[in-house]
């Protein structure tokens, strides 16, 4: 219960803008470098592997809030950690798109039917109710992660084919 009050509350700072962002430069592959670390454990449990999609041996520097692009990128991968079948990866790409930079977290789990896909972002929405109550979870994850990704002046974004897995992505503006 507290858990949820706490996502909510977040929610609501952002939807009344008085949500603080420490804007800086940031290395997007060393944010994710940590959330893999993070998550090293969970994806060995759920016998997934985490990974990117290159080496990024390069510094690859955005200008965002560190610490709430690294819980936008935790509650994704997580996700993707979740609801991907055992033996698969869960892979992190970083494309230089003009004056942006995509951020991809691409699964290989049992996907989204179309139908849930433009409510998928909606406070307490789950694809997959019965499936969510045994899961945990306060179903506002993936809304607070909207919010975060909105408050940076972005959008985010998911395709996905069932059975074949999802593809979650985003921009943030380089530096």
């Amino acid at each position: 219960m507290n858990k949820i009050i706490i996502d909510l509350d977040m929610i609501s700072r952002f939807e009344s803008d008085r949500i603080n962002m420490e804007i800086e430069n940031n290395n997007i592959v060393e944010i994710c470098q940590d959330i893999f670390e993070s998550l090293e454990l969970k994806a060995k449990e759920n016998k997934i592997t985490l990974r990117f999609a290159e080496e990024y041996s390069n510094e690859i520097l955005v200008s965002c809030d560190k610490d709430k692009v690294g819980q936008v990128m935790q509650n994704l991968i997580i996700n993707a950690i979740k609801y991907s079948d055992p033996d698969t990866e869960v892979v992190v790409r970083f494309t230089d798109v003009e004056r942006n930079i995509l951020i991809e977290i691409e699964d290989n789990g049992p996907g989204i039917d179309e139908k849930h896909i433009s409510r998928l972002f909606e406070r307490f929405y789950r694809v997959d109710k019965s499936r969510a109550r045994n899961e945990g979870g306060t179903g506002l994850g993936l809304s607070i992660v909207k919010h975060i990704i909105e408050a940076h002046g972005h959008t985010i974004q998911v395709r996905s084919t069932e059975g074949k897995g999802s593809n979650f992505f985003f921009t943030l503006t380089k530096n």
